[in-house]
């Protein structure tokens, strides 16, 4: 089943309310939170990111799906965690070792969220094939993490397909999310590669119905 996290990235000033319960209404899967530091990624939306958080608790029901595109993840865990998010996704890259990558696992298991793992688009799916055990989900950019609206690089089609490839013959339970220029065109490239949890902000939130962009994503399965 394909689910849909729809990223507030793009959202504009002053149409948060509107667009959350619009999003809610349209029965997206999970709102998607972009935590970046401006020291990881060049962008920092870190307090922004608190902000939605807060708001989308307050006023929705709706799961936060929290992906931090940070170098400091034990403080960030700890920053999120209060906003009850169902998923907690940290970067392979900002960890120095394999020990911190479990220690982070650990972590965030330990406050009842749901691990996720990502890797940027340089670096080779087969270096976290060994924590796949461990966490829930595991996230491929499809962009370079740090900014909406780039351009889906088409490359890692290659790289999901792997490892859809990987989990089927060694039997692991793990979702795989895709994250970066996410649209109707790249949609069914990475669907038939085997990801099935699609983040899309700006094709989402630029269209007229949220409802009818979100159930294309999830057709033709």
């Amino acid at each position: 089943m394909i689910e849909v996290s729809t990223s507030l990235l793009s959202l504009k000033n002053g149409e948060e309310s509107i667009t959350i319960l619009g999003l809610e209404k349209a029965k997206t899967d999970y709102i998607h939170i972009d935590v970046m530091d401006g020291k990881f990624v060049e962008k920092n939306t870190y307090q922004r990111m608190l902000g939605y958080s807060s708001y989308v608790k307050r006023i929705t029901n709706l799961p936060l799906d929290v992906h931090l595109m940070v170098e400091n993840i034990e403080e960030a865990i700890e920053d999120f965690v209060p906003y009850d998010p169902n998923i907690i996704t940290f970067h392979f890259e900002a960890c120095k070792d394999k020990e911190e990558v479990m220690k982070y696992i650990y972590k965030i298991k330990e406050n009842h969220c749901r691990v996720g793992l990502s890797v940027k688009p340089e670096t080779n799916i087969e270096d976290i094939y060994e924590f796949l055990p461990y966490v829930h989900i595991c996230l491929v950019m499809t962009v370079e993490p740090g900014k909406g609206g780039q351009t889906f690089l088409s490359d890692m089609v290659e790289k999901v397909s792997k490892l859809k490839q990987y989990i089927d013959k060694n039997k692991i339970e793990i979702d795989i999310e895709v994250d970066g220029g996410i649209n109707l065109k790249t949609a069914d490239n990475v669907k038939e590669a085997g990801a099935n949890v699609l983040v899309s902000g700006t094709a989402i939130l630029m269209a007229k119905d949220y409802k009818e962009i979100i159930d294309e994503y999830r057709n033709n399965q």
